[in-house]
């Protein structure tokens, strides 16, 4: 049976709305246009602490002109108060040595696999030290990931590091359309490549 994240995300968040509690989230945030919605929608519902991590960048220009788009859009979007950013060490290294052998994976596949895992156990550790009630990522947001894949991986990582997973599905209810909208209001740079060299050359 198919799950409905986006409809459980709804419920979750009417819930806190009825019960009048602002839950902490640590969420984590592949760029500025993936993230433009989720903050949009999320803001309101969440204390956002917002985490850049994403060793698959493997181009250091490339990770450092990201990073300034999402701190550029927090700034724009009036969010500065709302949400707060968290340093993450950048490890390009890592994650070339965790994929190692997986090269040639097709995208979306086993390699991607590796780096989704990397990137939500990493979210999952800040979150749990900052006190966090959730985890999430803004990588639902795109048609071209499985959402169902990587819920089905914040799930199990969030049964490994005791804090519970936020499932999404944010490309539902026009959710990457208005990514779109928001990237072009806010004149975001969008990447046509995931980030590391083998999405790139795919």
């Amino acid at each position: 049976m198919n799950r409905n994240y986006s409809r459980e995300l709804d419920a979750l968040i009417e819930k806190n709305r009825i019960e009048r509690v602002t839950p902490k989230l640590m969420l984590h945030a592949c760029c500025a246009c993936c993230a433009s919605y989720v903050l949009e929608y999320l803001s309101s519902h969440f204390e956002i602490y917002l985490l850049f991590c994403n060793p698959n960048i493997t181009e250091v220009d490339e990770y450092r002109y990201r990073y300034s788009e999402l701190k550029r859009l927090v700034s724009e979007m009036g969010l500065s108060d709302k949400v707060k950013f968290v340093e993450c060490e950048y490890q390009p290294d890592v994650y070339l040595d965790a994929v190692s052998g997986y090269e040639d994976a097709k995208e979306g596949g086993s390699r991607c696999g590796i780096c989704f895992d990397m990137r939500l156990k990493t979210t999952a550790l800040f979150a749990k030290e900052y006190g966090c009630d959730y985890f999430a990522t803004t990588l639902t947001i795109s048609p071209l990931k499985n959402a169902s894949y990587i819920n089905s991986i914040g799930q199990r990582i969030s049964k490994d590091f005791g804090v519970e997973y936020l499932p999404s599905d944010f490309k539902k209810k026009n959710g990457y359309k208005r990514s779109i909208e928001l990237s072009h209001e806010y004149n975001l740079y969008r990447q046509n490549y995931c980030g590391c060299v083998f999405s790139k050359s795919n």
